[in-house]
C-alpha cells in the first residue's frame, strides 16, 4: 500500500516541542529568540558542560540546569555564543538548581544571536522530554525512509510499465499533497499535476512566481534539478508543500530521479516534454471539454504570449511537429505545435496586434511547402482571433477545412493557405456527413457502384467529377486511352441509371460521392 503524508509525522520544530504535553507540565517560557521558534530540532541533548558547543553538530535542543555557569557572567555569555556557533536549535534552562530566573546575560546574548532560549519554571525531569522527542524523531526518520522507498518503488514500476510523464507527475502530486510543476531552465512549464484549481492558481502568474522563488525554498516551494552528466535541462517544483522542508526535499529528489530515469529509458529529450505539454493544451482547446478561459494559465505558463495578441489557428497535414516547430523558431513566430489525430498537426500562432496575420500565415505556409518539397502539404487556417475564448472554435474550423481537402483530388491544386471559403460544397458535405438522411442519399445514388469489384469505376467517377467532367484530364490521370475511358463512363452511367452529361444528375451523383468519401474518413 502506498505511503502518504497522512501516515507519518512531520519533523519537530522548537515550537512543536514546546507544545508537547510533557513540556507544558514544566511551564515553559520563551525569554529570547521568539521569532526563531520554527527551527527544526534534529536531536535533544542534555549537557551541563560549559564548552558543550564542541560536542554538537547542529540542530540540537540543549537542556541544562546551568550549575556550571552560576556566578560567572562571562561563561554564561560564552555558553550561548558557543551554542550559536554550533547551530543549535534552542537552549532550555531548568530553573531552580542554579538560577531562580533567566540570567540577563544569557538572555541578552541569546537575543543577539537569534537563538531561542526557554526556561522551565517548574522542576521537570529532562529524561522525559528526551525520551518523548527522541522517540518522535526516530519514528519520523523511519517513516521518511519508508516514504522514500515507497515513492521510488512506485515511480520505478510506472516507468518500467511504460507510463507517460503525466502519470508519474500525478503520483508525485498524490504523495506531496500540493501542485507539482516541471519546467525547463527558462521556466517554461512542461508538465503539471495536482488538483486543477490549485494548479491554475500557481500557473496564473507563473513567470513572476517562478523567478521570485528561484533562489529560496520558503513558503513550501521545494525544487530539485533535472539533468545528468553535468548538464541540467529542467527542474521539478513542489508548489506550496505543507510539510517540513527536509521531507519535501526528499520527495522532490525521488521525483527528480524518476523523471531523469524516464527520460533515459524512453530515449526522449526535454523538448519532447514541451511537445507533450503543447499537445495536451491544444487537444483540450480543440475538444472544448475544458473552457478556454480555464486553459489560459496553462498557455501563459507554456510560454505562449497571450496579452493583447492576435491568435491564428492553423491545422497542417503532411507537416510533422518537428519540422513545424523548427520553422516557427526560424521565422521568429511565437506559437505552439501539437499533433492531433489522423495525421493532422495543430499550430497556434500568437502575433502582435500590429502584425499582418494573413501575410505571415501565407509566408509560413509557403516556406513549409518549399521545405517539405510536397505540393500536397495542406495548411488550413481559420480567421484570426483577438479574443482567447474564440480560439477553440478557430482551431476546430481549421481542422474542418484541413479534413475537407485532405485525400481528395482538390488537394492537387490548393492555395498556400486554405480557408473555409475555399472548400465550398466539400466542406458543407463533411459537416453533414453523419446525418442519417445524407448517408441514405449517398447509398441510394451510388448503389450500383458500392461493391468491392467496382472500386476502379468509383475512382474514375471521382476523378471525372472532380475535374469538372474533363474527359481528357481524367484519361490522363488514370493512364488510359480516351476510348477506354468512354467505355468506363458508359458502364458507370448504366450501373447508376443516370446521364452524366445532364448537369443536375451529375451534380446529384457528385454530392453523393462527396458524402460517401466523407463518411469513409
Amino acid at each position: 500500500m502506498a505511503t502518504t503524508l497522512d501516515t507519518w509525522e512531520p519533523a519537530l520544530s522548537v515550537r512543536q516541542v514546546l507544545s508537547l504535553e510533557r513540556v507544558l507540565a514544566g511551564e515553559p517560557e520563551v525569554v529570547a529568540g521568539a521569532s526563531h521558534l520554527d527551527r527544526q530540532v534534529r536531536w535533544v541533548h542534555v549537557a551541563e558542560a560549559a564548552d558543550v558547543g564542541v560536542m554538537l553538530s547542529g540542530g540540537e535542543m540543549v537542556l541544562t540546569t546551568g550549575v556550571l555557569l552560576a556566578g560567572d557572567e562571562d561563561k554564561q555569555a560564552e555558553y550561548v555564543r558557543s551554542l550559536h556557533r554550533a547551530e543549535a536549535a534552542a537552549v532550555v534552562l531548568g530553573l531552580g538548581r542554579a538560577f531562580p530566573a533567566a540570567p540577563d546575560v544569557m538572555r541578552r546574548a541569546a537575543e543577539r544571536c537569534g537563538l531561542p532560549m526557554v526556561v522551565l519554571h517548574r522542576p521537570f525531569p529532562f529524561a522525559e522530554l528526551t525520551e518523548e522527542v527522541q522517540s518522535r524523531l526516530v519514528r519520523r526518520k523511519f517513516a521518511a525512509v519508508s516514504l522514500s522507498e515507497a515513492v521510488r518503488t512506485e515511480l520505478t514500476a510506472l516507468i518500467t510499465a511504460g507510463a507517460p510523464l503525466q502519470r508519474l507527475l500525478d503520483e508525485v502530486a498524490r504523495h506531496s499533497g500540493c501542485p507539482v510543476v516541471v519546467t525547463n531552465l527558462a521556466h517554461r512549464v512542461l508538465g503539471t499535476a495536482g488538483e486543477r484549481p490549485a494548479v491554475d492558481d500557481v500557473l496564473r502568474d507563473w513567470e513572476r512566481i517562478a523567478r521570485q522563488a528561484g533562489g529560496t525554498e520558503g513558503d513550501g516551494w521545494i525544487r530539485a534539478e533535472l539533468g545528468g552528466r553535468g548538464e541540467r535541462w529542467g527542474r521539478i517544483v513542489l508548489c506550496g508543500y505543507r510539510g517540513d522542508t527536509a521531507t519535501g526535499r526528499l520527495l522532490a529528489d525521488r521525483a527528480a530521479e524518476a523523471l531523469v530515469l524516464h527520460r533515459m529509458l524512453g530515449g526522449t529529450a526535454a523538448c519532447s516534454w514541451e511537445e507533450q505539454s503543447a499537445q495536451s493544451l491544444l487537444t483540450d482547446l480543440v475538444s472544448g471539454v475544458v473552457p478556454a478561459r480555464q486553459l489560459l494559465p496553462r498557455a501563459r505558463a507554456a510560454g505562449l504570449p497571450v496579452n493583447r495578441r492576435t491568435f491564428v489557428p492553423l491545422v497542417v497535414r503532411d507537416g510533422g511537429t518537428g519540422r513545424l516547430d523548427r520553422l516557427l523558431r526560424l521565422l521568429g513566430l511565437p506559437g505552439l505545435v501539437a499533433e492531433l489525430a489522423d495525421g493532422a498537426t495543430a499550430v497556434l500562432l500568437s502575433l502582435a496586434r500590429d502584425q499582418d496575420a494573413g501575410a505571415l500565415a501565407a509566408h509560413f505556409a509557403t516556406r513549409l511547402r518549399t521545405e517539405s518539397g510536397s505540393a500536397r502539404t495542406i495548411v488550413a487556417a481559420a480567421d484570426p482571433r483577438v479574443v482567447w475564448d474564440d480560439v477553440p472554435a478557430g482551431l476546430r474550423e481549421a481542422q474542418h477545412v484541413a479534413d475537407a481537402v485532405a485525400d481528395s483530388a482538390a488537394a492537387l491544386d490548393i492555395p498556400p493557405v486554405v480557408r473555409l471559403k475555399d472548400v465550398h460544397l466539400r466542406g458543407l458535405i463533411r459537416l453533414l456527413r453523419d446525418d442519417p438522411q445524407v448517408q441514405s442519399f449517398a447509398e441510394r445514388e451510388l448503389d450500383g457502384l458500392l461493391c468491392e469489384t467496382d472500386e476502379d469505376l468509383l475512382s474514375v467517377l471521382r476523378t471525372y467529377l472532380a475535374t469538372g467532367r474533363n474527359k481528357s484530364r481524367t484519361a490522363q490521370l488514370h493512364h488510359v486511352s480516351r476510348p477506354a475511358l468512354y467505355r468506363r463512363l458508359e458502364a458507370i452511367q448504366v450501373r447508376l441509371g443516370v446521364d452524366l452529361d445532364d448537369f443536375e444528375q451529375a451534380a446529384s451523383v457528385h454530392i453523393a460521392l462527396l458524402a460517401h468519401d466523407a463518411q469513409q474518413q
